[in-house]
């Protein structure tokens, strides 16, 4: 691109500026979250290495600090900690969701997702006619206000090992969001 100066590294240490169209991936080896920006049009991206290393992506900067309302599932879908495996597994499915907020006496009081279906219950030989939801749900209920980012949402999922987390408004619960509801918006968005 004949505008654009050579790639730089500037005084800051965690941010190289790139030439280039918007949608140009480097590929260089960059570590999570390293900011790039383009000096032809001044648009940011962060680079992101997928779990096995082989490439990398570019997020515009901008949908990581979008908050969370806009992206989350508002649609809350609950179970009775009391209900079976078979059964949060049958409605995850109808559903097509990964998770269900476990609901008791007038509150949340964990989650229950397909990890954990096969994680504590399959794989723990549990019957699943038998096992109930209590028995495998995550508790307490890991939450992240609708105000918080998508780059907080996914550091605190991948803090805890998780891929859901509800989201709260003033602290009620008004949503959920998932890894996938992450990536299906920033692919909307334009970001990948």
């Amino acid at each position: 691109m004949g505008c654009c100066p050579p790639v730089t590294r500037t005084n800051w240490p965690s941010i190289t500026t790139v030439p280039g169209a918007s949608n140009e991936v480097m590929e260089s080896c960059f570590r999570w979250g390293e900011l790039l920006v383009d000096r032809c049009t001044r648009a940011e991206y962060y680079l992101i290495p997928p779990s096995d290393g082989s490439c990398r992506m570019a997020i515009q900067s901008g949908a990581l600090q979008r908050p969370l309302a806009v992206m989350m599932c508002r649609t809350l879908r609950t179970i009775s900690p009391d209900a079976t495996l078979l059964e949060a597994a049958r409605l995850m499915r109808d559903a097509k969701v990964g998770a269900l907020l476990v609901h008791e006496a007038g509150h949340y009081s964990g989650l229950v997702s397909e990890s954990d279906l096969v994680r504590k219950g399959m794989a723990e030989s549990r019957p699943a006619q038998e096992t109930l939801v209590r028995a495998v749900m995550s508790s307490p209920l890991l939450s992240i206000d609708s105000a918080s980012s998508a780059h907080e949402a996914s550091e605190k999922m991948a803090e805890h090992g998780i891929r859901h987390l509800a989201v709260s408004d003033e602290g009620q619960i008004v949503g959920i969001i998932s890894v996938r509801d992450l990536l299906r918006y920033f692919k909307n968005w334009g970001g990948l």
